[in-house]
C-alpha cells in the first residue's frame, strides 16, 4: 500500500476525520454543559470521561453516513494514529495538574494538547486543513487564557472550533467524493 493509498483508505473510512472531530466536539460540549453547573471542576472529569468515547462515537457517526469507520488491515499509517493517541494521553496528567492550580487554564491546556495531536492528522489523512485545526486550537487556547475566560467559555471554545472544522472537513470529503465520481463516470 503506497502512502497515497494509505491516506485514501483513512479518509474513506473516517470521512477524512470529520466524524472524529464531531465526536470530539460533542465531548467538549458535554464538558461545557457540566461547567455551567454548580461545580465547574466536574467539567474536567466530564471531558476525560466523554473523551474516552470519542473513537467509538466517531465510528458510529462514520457508519451512519455510509463509511466503514475502520481502515483496512495492514494500513501502514495505523501506528501513527495509535502513537498520536498515546502522545495525547501522555499530556492529560499535565492538564489535570494545571486544573488543580488554575481551573480556568484546564481547557486551554487541553486545546494545546489536542491541537498538537491534530497536526499528525495532516500526515494521517493527507489533509493540510489539520495544520489549520491545530493552529486555530493553539490560538484559541492562548486567547481563552489571556482573557481569563471562564471554565465554561473555554470548553465552549473547544467545542466550537472542533464543530466548525468537522463541517469543513466533511464538506471537503463530499467535494472530493463528487470529483472522484465524476472521474469514474464516462
Amino acid at each position: 500500500m503506497t502512502l497515497d493509498e494509505s491516506r485514501q483508505d483513512m479518509r474513506t473510512a473516517h470521512a477524512g476525520g470529520a466524524t472524529g472531530l464531531l465526536a470530539s466536539a460533542l465531548a467538549w460540549l458535554i464538558a461545557a454543559l457540566v461547567a455551567a453547573g454548580p461545580t465547574p471542576q466536574h467539567a474536567v472529569i466530564a471531558l476525560f470521561i466523554a473523551g474516552c468515547f470519542i473513537y467509538p462515537v466517531s465510528v458510529l457517526f462514520a457508519k451512519a453516513i455510509g463509511r466503514t469507520g475502520a481502515h483496512r488491515k495492514g494500513n501502514p499509517l495505523a501506528p501513527l494514529a495509535v502513537e498520536g493517541t498515546i502522545l495525547m494521553m501522555m499530556g492529560l496528567p499535565l492538564a489535570y495538574v494545571v486544573s488543580l492550580h488554575r481551573l480556568e487554564f484546564f481547557f486551554p491546556a487541553m486545546m494545546l494538547i489536542i491541537g498538537g495531536r491534530y497536526l499528525t492528522f495532516a500526515t494521517l489523512y493527507g489533509l493540510k486543513v489539520y495544520w489549520v485545526v491545530g493552529g486555530v486550537l493553539a490560538v484559541a487556547a492562548y486567547g481563552v487564557a489571556a482573557l481569563h475566560a471562564s471554565v465554561q467559555a473555554g470548553a465552549f471554545t473547544g467545542a466550537a472550533v472542533e464543530s466548525v472544522f468537522a463541517v469543513v472537513v466533511f464538506l471537503q470529503m463530499n467535494r472530493d467524493d463528487i470529483r472522484a465520481n465524476r472521474a469514474i463516470t464516462p
